[in-house]
């Protein structure tokens, strides 16, 4: 089963079969399956239902794409092949690696579903070879080896797909509650003013009114994202400044 994935991921399509759709192509399987992820998540993805958004019975798309892991895995493949590589973002490795995390974050913006996939096993494609490539180049003269290098990369990229679920689960909390952060904290703030003791918690109650107050709220998703992005960057210069001293 891995070899037949490997071999779709590569462009390698199957060959003509009876019962097959006149024009269908992997291309349009896997386009139809991220559409439907895209407007209704992960979990509507189902290898019948593709197969209905694109007129067929489900036993057709079972000629294109073996199961539903390898349709998984040619959707993110195809998600990491069409993202944007610019050249360069500067001639400095933290200028570059933060593009990294932009491109990468801007994917998770786009297609939320693409952040709740484990990256333990990622599909071993075009589409991320490329991606794999590009980006280990934002280290290149940093002064990491080959294996720190690959390291601090799944580092950043571990903060990025975390921070994004994290702000398309307060997406959705908001959505649910029919309130935005700030109105909740607008609402939240003065009832907890008259529950909380100020003088048994002194230290909790005026860091929580001081961030909620900058913030509009008990969690800000953009602002976590980048105040936790400059201290991935301090952390990989710590090490980077190390290996300049040996």
């Amino acid at each position: 089963m891995a070899r037949r994935t490997i071999d779709l991921l590569w462009l390698e399509e199957p060959q003509s079969r009876r019962g097959r759709k006149k024009g269908l192509s992997l291309t349009q399987v896997v386009d139809a399956a991220i559409a439907l992820a895209d407007a209704e998540g992960l979990d509507a993805v189902s290898m019948r239902r593709v197969a209905q958004e694109l007129g067929v019975v489900p036993m057709t798309l079972y000629t294109y794409v073996p199961d539903k892991a390898a349709l998984l895995d040619l959707m993110v493949d195809a998600l990491y092949l069409r993202m944007e590589r610019p050249a360069d973002d500067g001639p400095g490795w933290r200028e570059r690696v933060r593009a990294v995390a932009r491109e990468n974050r801007a994917l998770y913006d786009h297609h939320p579903w693409a952040a709740e996939i484990s990256a333990s096993r990622p599909p071993l494609g075009p589409g991320l070879m490329a991606k794999y490539e590009h980006e280990l180049r934002a280290f290149e003269g940093s002064g990491l080896d080959d294996v720190e290098t690959d390291s601090a990369l799944t580092f950043v990229l571990g903060f990025v797909q975390h921070s994004a679920r994290a702000a398309a689960e307060a997406k959705a909390v908001a959505e649910r509650s029919a309130q935005t952060d700030a109105q909740w904290w607008q609402e939240s703030g003065p009832l907890l003013e008259k529950v909380f003791d100020r003088h048994r918690y002194p230290l909790a109650v005026r860091v929580g009114e001081a961030a909620g107050a900058e913030l509009g709220g008990a969690f800000n998703a953009e602002h976590a994202y980048a105040f936790g992005l400059e201290r991935v960057l301090d952390g990989l210069g710590v090490l980077i400044d190390s290996k300049g001293r040996q």
